[in-house]
């Protein structure tokens, strides 16, 4: 049955999934679009329902995915191009759109491999800078992300879209700092932190592994008592007039560093 009107309660419900607090009152998020969609398919994340607009779904690849979903017994919710607008995120909608359970791993449960790498982010507040940081760790093969404190959503849709699709195979957890150190410690695991007052420079450091990357916030950065938690501060030299970089540069520069170092000792 084709739905038709914006007022439908299932529309509404839809609609609501944009702010935080329904995302993390019903544990489910939205995503829009033809490759996060199948990203998201192709991770095996739980639907609880696939949304399509057949006005708008020319895609051959979309078209085939809705069938194989519906042959799977997965709810299709099949609505009218205006509709589809009405809580599209888009300028010009594909006409493929999901709703899916958030997946969420639990700290205590991780136990780092030889080679593994995780990203810890201390109050990171730009679901964009989110986005982008697990697009980059993904990139370099890296583990999970480590959500500290009151860091922003990354199943808020900018980050979703930022992440593409990086969301779902990074291990996302949420923790505390107190619960975060506890965990390290237990595991006896190194953290190198970044500062810019730090005398060491990034590109010298030899990084352990397994390690555990912690960012502080785009404000603040790392504040002493997360200095002093870890094994080793690094900085990323500045030249010009500039005195910091993007979260997510830096971080994507730092990780690729101990990319490159490891893939030079393989």
């Amino acid at each position: 049955m084709l739905i038709t009107s914006t007022s439908n309660l299932q529309i509404k419900q839809i609609r609501h999934l944009r702010d935080r607090k329904a995302r993390q009152e019903t544990g489910l998020f939205y995503m829009e679009g033809l490759r996060i969609v199948t990203e998201a398919l192709q991770q095996g994340l739980t639907l609880q329902q696939l949304i399509i607009a057949p006005d708008l779904l020319v895609s051959t690849v979309g078209q085939q995915a809705a069938l194989e979903q519906a042959r799977r017994g997965a709810p299709v919710l099949e609505v009218s191009a205006e509709v589809f607008r009405s809580f599209s995120l888009k300028d010009g909608p594909q006409g493929i759109a999901a709703v899916a359970h958030q997946r969420w791993s639990n700290l205590n449960e991780e136990k780092l491999e030889p080679l593994d790498c995780w990203v810890a982010l201390d109050s990171v507040a730009d679901p964009g800078n989110l986005g982008t940081i697990l697009r980059t760790h993904d990139s370099v093969g890296g583990q999970g992300v480590i959500l500290l404190d009151q860091s922003t959503d990354p199943y808020d849709p900018t980050a979703l879209r930022a992440s593409m699709g990086a969301a779902f195979s990074q291990r996302l957890i949420r923790a505390t700092f107190a619960e975060f150190i506890a965990w390290a410690q237990h595991w006896n695991l190194p953290i190198v932190g970044a500062a810019g007052g730090s005398k060491t420079d990034y590109h010298t450091y030899r990084y352990p592994s397994p390690l555990v990357l912690l960012m502080g916030s785009e404000r603040q950065g790392l504040q002493p008592h997360h200095l002093s938690a870890c094994s080793a501060v690094v900085a990323i030299p500045m030249q010009g007039r500039s005195d910091s970089l993007n979260l997510a540069v830096a971080t994507a520069v730092i990780l690729y560093e101990i990319y490159n170092q490891r893939r030079a000792s393989a």
